[in-house]
């Protein structure tokens, strides 16, 4: 029996693949040399949340709280991570914020 390979990837590489997305959708930016927006500090990365895609910056160390992954999880589920619209969590903002108040 042979043993298969998973297509998922590991979740160190998902991250680093989150933070290099985390471009500005529909605006113009300018990028740093690493290929990410300026306006997005260091230790930060952009989603954007609800149907009007509200940009939030958020810090890095928010991917280790369960709660975070939970909406990522979500995202991936309805959206994938293979695409180039940012990262989208798909809630109303107000959730989002009331999630995110808590992880604060």
């Amino acid at each position: 029996m042979a043993i298969r390979k998973s297509n998922k990837l590991p979740q160190a590489e998902v991250i680093k693949q989150i933070v290099r997305r985390c471009s500005s959708f529909g605006k113009k930016q300018s990028y740093n040399e690493e290929g990410l927006p300026e306006d997005v500090p260091k230790g930060h990365f952009a989603v954007y949340v609800g149907e009007n895609r509200t940009r939030y910056i958020v810090p890095i160390s928010w991917l280790a709280h369960p709660q975070f992954q939970t909406l990522l999880q979500r995202a991936e589920e309805e959206f994938g991570f293979n695409h180039d619209m940012g990262l989208t969590i798909p809630c109303d903002e107000v959730v989002f914020e009331f999630l995110t108040s808590m992880i604060r």
